[in-house]
This record gives C-alpha cells, sequence and structure tokens, in this order.
C-alpha cells in the first residue's frame, strides 16, 4: 500500500513538472533539491518523502502542500 502510494506521487511530480513545463534541472533548483534525488522521486523505485521535501517541491512548483499530494 505505501509503495502504491510512493509511486503515485512520484508519477504526480513528474506529471506537475510537464505541466509547468519544468525540466527536472529547473524544478530542482527551484525546489532546492538535487537533480539526481528528483530523477530518483520520478524513477521506478521512488523514496518515500517526508514534510520537509514535499514542502519543497510544493514550493518548487508554486503550489499548496494540498494540491501536491491531491491524486486524481
Amino acid at each position: 500500500m505505501e509503495k502504491d502510494i510512493v509511486n503515485q506521487l512520484g508519477k504526480r511530480v513528474r506529471d506537475l513538472r510537464k505541466k509547468y513545463n519544468l525540466t527536472q534541472e529547473q524544478l530542482a533548483g527551484r525546489s532546492l533539491i538535487s537533480l539526481k534525488y528528483i530523477q530518483r522521486i520520478e524513477g521506478k523505485n521512488p523514496p518515500s518523502l517526508g514534510l520537509e521535501y514535499l514542502q519543497k517541491l510544493s514550493s518548487g512548483f508554486g503550489i499548496s502542500m494540498s494540491e501536491l499530494i491531491r491524486f486524481k
């Protein structure tokens, strides 16, 4: 169950990045997260993300954390 959520979040980050026309490098810079970690988040085996990283990602996208984790 947890792995499903982690995979959904990785897909959500990738979908939002494409929606906002951002490269992985641009998102990394805006979020203050390393490019390698962005690649891991969007990859096949994404890490579980704590609140700190969720905040950084939502800030990088300019959206609320609740919007970031809103799965459709």
